[in-house]
C-alpha cells in the first residue's frame, strides 16, 4: 500500500554518525522533526540546527520549501542559517588570514541560499563587506570570494542597490581599470558594475563617471571569452539605462569603428567558438544599435519643412541631372511632377506626402539618399532602368524603397526590446560602419531584379515584396558573415529558386490528391506517426540539458532530465555546467514516476511563466516554455534551450501520457516521411516489369518496410 501523500522517506546525515533514515511528516512542524532528529544523535539546542539538501546547491530547507523534497532525498543536519551567518561574519572579520579566507570562501558558497542570505544581511553583512572591499586591503582569493558573496547577496533583491557608497564604486571601477588584475577579480567587478546599472538610475552617473566605453575595450581584446563576454554586457548596460541626454554620446561611442572591429576581429572571429551568453549579449548590442533608428522611423516628413523637400529635390537632381532646369515656374513645375513620378513617388505632385506614414517615415528618405549619394551608379541604374520600361512593367522606386524599409524594420525588429535567451545575432553587421544602411542599399537592388524576374507589374507589388521578405528571411537565416556573402545567398535565392522551395514544401500537401493515393496516405500514417513516437521516446532517454533562470544570466547553472530506458521514470537533477553528451543517472538525483504525471501544460499557462508572461523581453521564452504536472500538485518547469528541443519534448511527454503529437515539428516530420515512404512505394510500382508468360496467381502483396534515421 503506497504512502500517505503527505509523508516522504527521507535519510538525514550527520558528520560521524550513521544516517538517520525517517518518515517525514509534512503536517508536522519542521523545528518539531528537527528536535526529534538531534535526539536520535543526543545533541542538544534543537533550536540551534536546521535542515539543508546533502547534494546540489545544499540550500537550507524552510517551512516554505518543504513541499519539494522527494522520496529517496538526502538530507544533512547542519547549524541554522542564523548561527551560520552569525560564526561567520565573526570569522571574516579575524585578525588571522587563513580563518578568514576560509570564512569568506565558505561564505561565497552560502550566499547564494535565499535563507542565509537574509540572516547575514539582517546582521548589517552586506556593509561588512563593502567596508572590506573599500579598505582596499584584500587582494587575490580573498577579495574574490568577496566580490562573489557581495554580488550573491545583492542579487536576491532583499537590499536596494541604491545604498551603495561612491567610495565602493570607485573602488571596485579601479579594479576594472588596471592593467593587470586577476581574472576572477575582474570577472565579478564587472558584473557588480552591470547590476549597479541596470537596478539602480541614480547609480548610473557614478558607474559612468567611472567608467567609459573606451575602457572596456581593452577587455574586449583579451583571449579570455568571459572577460570579454562581461565587457559587452556592461556596454550594453551603459547603452540600455543611458537617459535621453547621453543617449547620442552613447551612439557615436558604439558607432566607431575601433569598437566595431575590435569586437569583430577579436570576439565575432576570434579562434574560440562563441558561447551561448556571448551569442546573446552580441545580439542585445545588435539589438540596441538598430534600435538608434526608432526615432527616424516614428518621425514623420513634414511637407512644410524646406530642409526635408530639399532632401527631395537632391534624389531628383541626382537621378536626372537637374541642374539646367526650365526658368518658368509652371514648366519646373511640370517636370518636377514627370520626374517624381519616374523617380517611383506615389504622390507625384507632392512627394513629401509619401513619408508621412510610421514606420518607416524619415528612416525611408534616409536610406534613399545613403543610396544616392554613396552608391550613385546603382541609383542612377535603378531608377532609369524603370523610367525606360513600359508604364505597366516599371518598378516603382520610391514606393518600393519606403515599403522595403518598413520590411526591414519588422525583420530586424528596430525598436523592439531584446528577447530574454535570444541568441540571434548577425556576424555580418558587425562588418561595416554603416552596416544598416549598407544592408538596405543590397535589398533594393534584389527587389529591382526579383520584379524583372517576376515581370511583374503594379497589380503584383504585393506579391513581389512578398518574395522579396521570403528571400531577404531565408538569406539571413544563413548566418553569412559578410554583405558579400549575404549578396552570394541571395543569388542562388532567385524567383525561380523560391518557386522550387515553395513546391518542394507544399508538395507533401498539394501532391498525390487522388482516392486511391489519399487511401494510401491514411494507411501508412499510423505506422510513420509511431516512428515519429519511437524517436521522439529516443531522445528524451538521451535526455538534454536546461538553463535556470535567474537574476544574472552570466552565471548560468543548468539542469538535466531524461528519460529512462524503459519509459516509466523521468530523472533529472542539477549540474555545475553544461554537459557534453549524456548525463548517467546516477548523477541525476531526482525522479518522478511517469504514471504519477498528470499533464503537460506550455507557454503561459506554465506556472513559472504567469509572471513574466506580461514582459515584453521574455516573449522568447514564453514560447520555450513547459511543465510536467504530476501527484501530488508538483509541478517540473523547463524552459527548451531552442524551438526544436521545445517540440522534441512537448510531443515526447505527450506521447508518454498517450495524448496526440501536435508540435509543428511533428506535423512537419509527418508529411515529410509519408511523402519519402509513398514515393518509394511508388517507385517499387513502377519499376514492375511485366513478364511474357502468363503470371502465377497473384498472392497478398508484402508491406514495405523502412528505417528512417531521424537526425
Amino acid at each position: 500500500m503506497p504512502p500517505p501523500a503527505d509523508i516522504v522517506k527521507v535519510a538525514i546525515e550527520w558528520p560521524g554518525a550513521n544516517a538517520q533514515l525517517i518518515e517525514m511528516d509534512q503536517k508536522r512542524p519542521l523545528s518539531s522533526i528537527i528536535r526529534e532528529v538531534c535526539d536520535g544523535w543526543s545533541l542538544s539546542g534543537a533550536e540551534q540546527f536546521a535542515l539543508r539538501y546533502a547534494d546540489g546547491p545544499q540550500l537550507y530547507i524552510t517551512e516554505q520549501s518543504r513541499g519539494e523534497i522527494k522520496n529517496g532525498t538526502i538530507l544533512r543536519l547542519a547549524i541554522s542559517p542564523g548561527r551560520a551567518a552569525r560564526q561567520l561574519l565573526e570569522r571574516i572579520q579575524s585578525h588571522g588570514i587563513d580563518a578568514r579566507l576560509e570564512a569568506l570562501k565558505e561564505l561565497a558558497k552560502l550566499s547564494a541560499d535565499p535563507t542565509f542570505a537574509a540572516e547575514f544581511i539582517n546582521m548589517e553583512g552586506i556593509g561588512t563587506l563593502a567596508r572590506l572591499v573599500e579598505s582596499g586591503t584584500h587582494f587575490g582569493e580573498m577579495l574574490a570570494f568577496t566580490l562573489t558573496a557581495f554580488l550573491e547577496l545583492m542579487d536576491h533583491g532583499i537590499v536596494s542597490w541604491d545604498l551603495i557608497s561612491l567610495s565602493f564604486i570607485k573602488q571596485i571601477a579601479g579594479y576594472v581599470n588596471q592593467p593587470m588584475v586577476d581574472v576572477s577579480i575582474l570577472q565579478r567587478s564587472l558584473a557588480i558594475l552591470e547590476s549597479m546599472v541596470l537596478n539602480s538610475h541614480s547609480l548610473y552617473h557614478r558607474v559612468a563617471q567611472e567608467i567609459t566605453v573606451g575602457q572596456l575595450i581593452g577587455h574586449l581584446q583579451v583571449s579570455n571569452q568571459e572577460i570579454q563576454t562581461y565587457a559587452i554586457a556592461l556596454i550594453n548596460a551603459l547603452f540600455l539605462k543611458a537617459p535621453e541626454d547621453r543617449r547620442q554620446e552613447m551612439a557615436s561611442t558604439l558607432a566607431q569603428k575601433h569598437l566595431r572591429s575590435i569586437i569583430l576581429n577579436h570576439v565575432i572571429r576570434g579562434n574560440r567558438p562563441i558561447k551561448a551568453e556571448m551569442a546573446h549579449q552580441l545580439y542585445v548590442l545588435q539589438v540596441l544599435t538598430f534600435n538608434l533608428l526608432e526615432e527616424r522611423m516614428m518621425t514623420k516628413m513634414d511637407p512644410n519643412d524646406q530642409t526635408q523637400r530639399d532632401i527631395i529635390f537632391e534624389l531628383r537632381r541626382i537621378a536626372f541631372d537637374g541642374e539646367n532646369d526650365p526658368t518658368g515656374t509652371e514648366k519646373r513645375k511640370a517636370m518636377y511632377t514627370k520626374d517624381y513620378k519616374m523617380l517611383g513617388f506615389t504622390n507625384h505632385v507632392n512627394p513629401a506626402m509619401d513619408f508621412t506614414q510610421t514606420p518607416p517615415g524619415m528612416l525611408a528618405l534616409d536610406n534613399m539618399l545613403y543610396l544616392a549619394k554613396v552608391h550613385q551608379d546603382t541609383y542612377i541604374r535603378i531608377v532609369l532602368e524603370n523610367s525606360s520600361r513600359e508604364d505597366k512593367h516599371e518598378c516603382p522606386f520610391g514606393r518600393c524603397a519606403i515599403e522595403l524599409t518598413r520590411m526591414l524594420c519588422e525583420i530586424l525588429q528596430v525598436g523592439e526590446l531584446p528577447n530574454e535567451g535570444c541568441n540571434d545575432y548577425h556576424p555580418m553587421f558587425f562588418t561595416h560602419d554603416r552596416a544598416w544602411e549598407e544592408f538596405f542599399c543590397v535589398c533594393i537592388q534584389l527587389l529591382n531584379k526579383t520584379w524583372k524576374e517576376m515581370r511583374a507589374t503594379a497589380e503584383d507589388f504585393n506579391k513581389v515584396m512578398q518574395v522579396v521578405r521570403e528571400q531577404i528571411t531565408r538569406a539571413l537565416a544563413m548566418k553569412p558573415s559578410s554583405l558579400d556573402q549575404l549578396k552570394n545567398k541571395l543569388r542562388g535565392l532567385n524567383y525561380s529558386e523560391i518557386l522550387r522551395l515553395r513546391q518542394s514544401e507544399r508538395m507533401s500537401q498539394d501532391d498525390f490528391q487522388s482516392p486511391p493515393i489519399i487511401e494510401l496516405r491514411e494507411r501508412i500514417q499510423p505506422e510513420i506517426l509511431e516512428l515519429i513516437k519511437q524517436q521522439r521516446f529516443n531522445r528524451l532517454c538521451e535526455g538534454s540539458c536546461f538553463r535556470k533562470l535567474g537574476n544574472r544570466r552570466r552565471q548560468e547553472k543548468f539542469w538535466f532530465c531524461r528519460l529512462s530506458l524503459n519509459h516509466k521514470v523521468l530523472h533529472y537533477g542539477d549540474l555545475d555546467e553544461s554537459p557534453q553528451g549524456e548525463v548517467a543517472f546516477e548523477l541525476l538525483s531526482d525522479k518522478i514516476p511517469v504514471s504519477d504525471i498528470k499533464s503537460v501544460v506550455t507557454g503561459k499557462d506554465c506556472p513559472h511563466m504567469k509572471e513574466k508572461s506580461a514582459l515584453k523581453q521574455n516573449k522568447e521564452v514564453l514560447e520555450l516554455a513547459f511543465s510536467v504536472l504530476y501527484d501530488p500538485d508538483e509541478t517540473l518547469n523547463f524552459v527548451a534551450p531552442n524551438k526544436y528541443e521545445y517540440c522534441i519534448w512537448t510531443d515526447g511527454l505527450c506521447a508518454l501520457l498517450g495524448r496526440e503529437m501536435g508540435s509543428d515539428l511533428t506535423r512537419s516530420d509527418l508529411d515529410t516521411l509519408i511523402s519519402m515512404e509513398m514515393k518509394l512505394r511508388l517507385l517499387d510500382l513502377e519499376n514492375i516489369t511485366i513478364p511474357e508468360a502468363p503470371p502465377p496467381v497473384p498472392k497478398e502483396p508484402s508491406s514495405y518496410n523502412f528505417t528512417y534515421n531521424y537526425s
